[in-house]
Parts: C-alpha cells; structure tokens; sequence
C-alpha cells in the first residue's frame, strides 16, 4: 500500500496540545499509523460526508480526511468525545 503524507491542520495541533501528555501519546501513534493504512479497521467513515473518517483513541477522536488522488491525509479535529463532533463542517 501507498505511504500517505499526514498534514496536521493548526486547530488540531492546538487541541493536541491540550490533552493529557499519556493520551496525546496515544493519539499521536494513531495519527502516525494513518500513513500507512489511512482506514485502520478502527476507524469508521462520519455519515454525511463523502471523505471525512474518525479515529478512537479511549475517551479521544481524531477527525480527519482523505484525499486518494494525492494521498494525503488531513487531521483536522481532536477532542474528547462528547465536544469533538460539535460544529465540525463535513465537506
């Protein structure tokens, strides 16, 4: 399988740096293994959208996009579970 280019949008990487350090070491091994396997079987397609996914880690998501053509994955969201889907804009 094609290497995808991870691209951590900046909102995301704040929201990254706000979380617990054990947790965000979690979240970051999640988002690295995205480059090799942008659909692990953990991550679930959000409905409404034809290219946005999300990625569990604990009480944690990690929203992001995948674009094919180019194969670049986009982080975009990062957050606790019950505030992560709150105004995200699918596509």
């Amino acid at each position: 399988m094609a290497q995808y280019r991870l691209e951590i949008k900046r909102k995301a990487s704040k929201e990254l740096a706000k979380v617990r350090p054990d947790v965000g070491i979690k979240l970051l091994k999640g988002i690295a293994a995205l480059a090799s396997n942008p659909r692990p079987r953990q991550s679930h397609k959000l409905s409404g959208s034809s290219s946005s996914y999300r990625l569990r880690a604990g009480d944690y998501r990690v929203l992001y996009q995948i674009d094919d053509e180019i194969k670049i994955v986009t982080v975009y969201k990062v957050g606790h579970r019950r505030e992560v889907y709150r105004e995200i804009d699918l596509d």
